[in-house]
């Protein structure tokens, strides 16, 4: 019940008392009287009736104001007491109470303060201590952390579920768009998903890479492959696991389980342009010159076996070696020149064994095809060039069209060498197919499985420089797709490669992601502690969404496992189409002139709903925010279906007997810093700060999980409208 509502009813409840027990003496006194005394008092008060109902309407507004005193002093007052001591206890240790009220109550106050300033001193002189014991290992940790800045790599480490919980500025560099300006999205943080770059199938593709080299000892347990991001750029891949803690009830595994993943990052982009104008540029100089130097030799050739040749032929030889010669030069000036308008884009293709690739293949084949699939004796160490996660949805297309179209049910791999190729073989028993049917299958996007690609069938053949026919086995009588790879030389192992579970990290890490459930749309049951938060604030045009005012900036912060992360928030200015209203640019300071050639909201919202993602949206006096917003789905297509706490309302659930909640009120009680006011950027770390207190606060009163927290203010939010 609201306080002043309860207030309310115990007034109420007590002037009734009070009117009852004074009715009830008045009536006892006027029964023991004789009748004739009856009549007599009757007879005087009768004339003095409107007095006697005004003294006693006095006397009760009397009381009536004693009471709400006594209530003030003796209710509320220790009620606040009880306040600051949780304030004390769970969020801000140097808040002290103010003495007010009588003087036992003023006496309690100071006791709690004493008593605080004792636990402070004891906090303290601990904290010293700790430090202490803890310097070494903060001086290894910056050392490590120095060494991460200084590799010339991206270096990411992620939980199994993909949830990025170590990484360096260059790993945040290399996977950046080329030309990002202010507010676009952070794709690499502490807590994301790297699926967010990577795409899902691939990484699951790359992890039973891994987990298979494991099973097999390998000395190099690692894998490699490249992926594109936004913005055309080629990054090559290094993934080594990270292993698990080997349980004691699990020590009879044969297999390390995979507990989380390194990943190194190198832009190749570079790279690769120049190899493959390197390589345009000898192909197209050697067609071209085929027909001049063939021109030169035959001339050459003549005059040699002819030296005594008549003048006028001995000329005209001459003059085909002179035009020749110069048509040699002036295509070579023309290739130079011209190189990059011809160059055509080649997939850079990493070094695998060719049985790790049937074995990718296999599992594909039976876990989603539901095919039989058996492996003849292969040449193990036969290494081929392969970009795997391409080559094997090809094979699991072709399984997959054999399935359907032939009715094959069961597959045999051979591997073996022949020259300078590596030939895979695809055999079934029967039956025998057209031998253009493979031609019917090579311009259609690639299905299987329930998985789509948007790459063809001959993509993937052309981005190997590979081959694939259809022939039948001269000795078994049986039909096969022969695909005819790249060899490539054995990769030699890497000491090191892998990273055992526990030792140190660098500076920017959260070991608790690797132990963290998988996100979730059922987040009421998850504790307030364990949720990734995205709290957020906006600047306006005015105060009023309904009637046109429209944002003119967003700024927000994450926060990760109870940590805020200053170093991955985000801020737009955004150019409103309307000015400004004079009294709102006095409270955030943006000018008109500030906002030209921003970005419009259509592209800043798709932008901070992708910054968003996976999280609950926190803000104070939320409910405004997200009005502008929700008026913006129809144009944008944005809608923001996240969970939202306010932090002005469970400050009201937290603090009811607090005259203000206010964010400067409540970031004094509990002992935060405000900078930058009136900035949403600066709003929003101060409004973080003061969520992270909150929530040891809410878990003294029972609330400790989202849906509590939900419940606890939904009758609030109730009342605020807009």
């Amino acid at each position: 019940m609201n306080e002043n509502l309860k207030f309310i009813f115990v007034l109420a409840a007590f002037l009734v008392l009070v009117s009852s027990l004074e009715l009830a003496a008045d009536y006892a006194i006027y029964y023991v009287l004789e009748p004739e005394n009856q009549q007599h008092l009757v007879a005087m008060l009768s004339p003095r009736l409107e007095l006697l109902v005004e003294l006693k309407v006095l006397v009760l507004a009397i009381l009536g104001v004693v009471f709400a005193i006594s209530w003030q002093l003796y209710v509320k007052g220790p009620l606040k007491i009880v306040e600051g001591i949780r304030i004390i206890l769970n969020a801000h240790s140097s808040y002290r109470l103010k003495p007010f009220g009588p003087a036992g109550i003023q006496a309690l106050a100071r006791a709690v303060n004493d008593l605080a300033e004792r636990g402070e001193t004891l906090a303290h002189d601990l904290e010293i201590k700790v430090a202490h014991a803890k310097s070494s290992v903060e001086e290894e940790k910056n050392r490590l952390a120095a060494l991460m800045s200084e590799l010339s790599q991206g270096v990411l480490v992620c939980n199994r579920d993909g949830r990025i919980l170590l990484y360096n500025e260059r790993a945040r560099q290399t996977l950046s768009v080329p030309g990002n300006v202010q507010g676009t999205t952070a794709l690499v943080g502490l807590g994301r998903s790297i699926t967010a770059v990577i795409d899902r199938n691939l990484l699951d593709h790359a992890l039973e890479s891994l987990q298979s080299r494991l099973e097999k000892h390998e000395a190099d347990p690692t894998t490699r492959f490249v992926i594109t991001i936004r913005g055309g750029q080629f990054i090559r891949v290094q993934m080594a696991p990270v292993l698990a803690a080997i349980q004691p009830s699990s020590m009879h595994q044969t297999a390390a389980a995979i507990g989380g993943f390194v990943m190194t990052l190198e832009n190749i982009t570079r790279a690769f342009e120049v190899d493959a104008t390197r390589d345009m540029l000898l192909q197209s100089f050697t067609e071209g010159s085929r027909a001049a130097l063939a021109s030169i030799r035959a001339a050459v050739e003549t005059l040699m076996h002819y030296p005594d040749c008549e003048l006028a032929h001995r000329d005209r030889f001459l003059q085909v070696i002179h035009e020749e010669t110069c048509s040699l030069s002036a295509r070579l000036d023309q290739v130079t020149a011209e190189h990059a308008d011809s160059l055509k884009t080649r997939w850079p293709l990493e070094e695998m064994l060719g049985v790790d690739l049937i074995a990718a293949a296999q599992r594909r084949i039976e876990s989603r095809l539901g095919m039989a699939t058996l492996l003849e004796t292969p040449d193990e160490g036969l290494w081929i060039k392969a970009d795997s996660y391409t080559l094997v949805q090809a094979m699991s297309y072709v399984a997959s069209r054999l399935q359907h179209e032939a009715g094959v049910h069961e597959l045999s791999f051979h591997l073996e060498r022949h020259a300078r190729i590596a030939e895979l073989d695809m055999i079934w028993t029967e039956p025998l197919l057209s031998q253009h049917i493979l031609y019917g299958w090579e311009t259609d996007p690639m299905h299987a499985g329930g998985e789509d690609s948007p790459l063809s069938f001959r993509d993937v053949i052309e981005r190997h420089g590979a081959e694939i026919v259809y022939m039948l086995d001269q000795v078994r009588q049986q039909p096969l797709f022969r695909w005819l790879l790249p060899l490539a030389q054995p990769a030699q192992p890497l000491p090191g490669a892998f990273i055992r579970y526990g030792e140190s990290r660098p500076e920017f890490y959260d070991f608790d992601l690797f132990h963290q459930a998988g996100q979730t749309s059922e987040l009421d049951h998850r504790l307030l502690t364990e949720l990734t938060y995205t709290v957020f604030d906006t600047e306006t045009t005015g105060l009023n969404p309904n009637a046109g005012d429209e944002i003119v900036s967003i700024g927000a912060v994450r926060i990760v496992n109870n940590r805020l992360l200053r170093y991955e928030t985000y801020e737009q200015l955004i150019d409103p189409k309307r000015p400004i209203d004079p009294m709102s640019q006095t409270v955030h300071g943006i000018s008109n002139e500030m906002l030209r050639g921003q970005s419009a909201i259509d592209q800043a919202l798709p932008q901070f709903h992708e910054y968003c993602a996976d999280t609950v949206l926190v803000g104070h006096n939320a409910a405004f925010d997200m009005r502008f917003l929700q008026l913006k789905e129809d144009q944008t297509g944005i809608r923001f279906t996240h969970p939202v706490l306010d932090t002005l309302l469970l400050s009201e659930v937290l603090h009811p007997n607090q005259e203000s909640h206010s964010l400067e009120a409540i970031a004094e009680r509990l002992g935060v810093k405000v900078l930058a006011r009136h900035t949403a950027l600066g709003d929003a770390l101060v409004t973080g700060e003061v969520f992270l207190r909150m929530i040891p606060l809410l878990a003294a009163q029972g609330i400790c999980t989202l849906g509590d927290a939900r419940v606890a203010t939904e009758k609030i939010y109730a009342k605020v409208k807009y």
